[in-house]
């Protein structure tokens, strides 16, 4: 009850402490972008997922983000921050709340935020309609 109270009041204060600019915050992610894009790559989306290790949603997701590494292969990196070993990445993306799912393309424009747990079912749904296409 204490790590959840915690964790709870770490999630409030980092959500309500957005000082930085919206050009700051998709700088920090096109140079994040740039970071993990694999050279001459068909790199098309890059899926931040933001939790911690210790968040029971955030643990329901690791198998989910594993899949859709594997079914999408070279189209799109999936990169986990978590929030309590990384205060200020996360901080970056001004999340509320975890899990956070943030997907931008290579440039490092934000296409789609989800907060909580996201099913891969509606995962696949967002990334075949942005053009991505499975390996199976």
């Amino acid at each position: 009850m204490r790590i959840f109270l915690f964790l709870s009041l770490l999630l409030f204060f980092v959500g309500c402490n957005k000082t930085d600019k919206p050009a700051e915050i998709n700088e920090t992610k096109k140079q994040q972008s740039k970071e993990i894009s694999p050279s001459g790559g068909q790199l098309k989306i890059i899926f931040y997922e933001l939790g911690s290790t210790t968040c029971i949603p955030c643990r329901q997701m690791k198998p989910i983000m594993e899949s859709i590494q594997k079914k999408y292969a070279d189209q799109i990196e999936v990169i986990f921050i978590d929030v309590n070993k990384d205060p200020e990445k996360a901080k970056s993306f001004g999340i509320r709340l975890i899990p956070t799912q943030v997907f931008v393309d290579k440039e490092g424009k934000e296409l789609h935020r989800h907060e909580g747990y996201y099913p891969e079912e509606e995962i696949d749904n967002f990334l075949q309609s942005v053009g991505l296409k499975t390996l199976n």
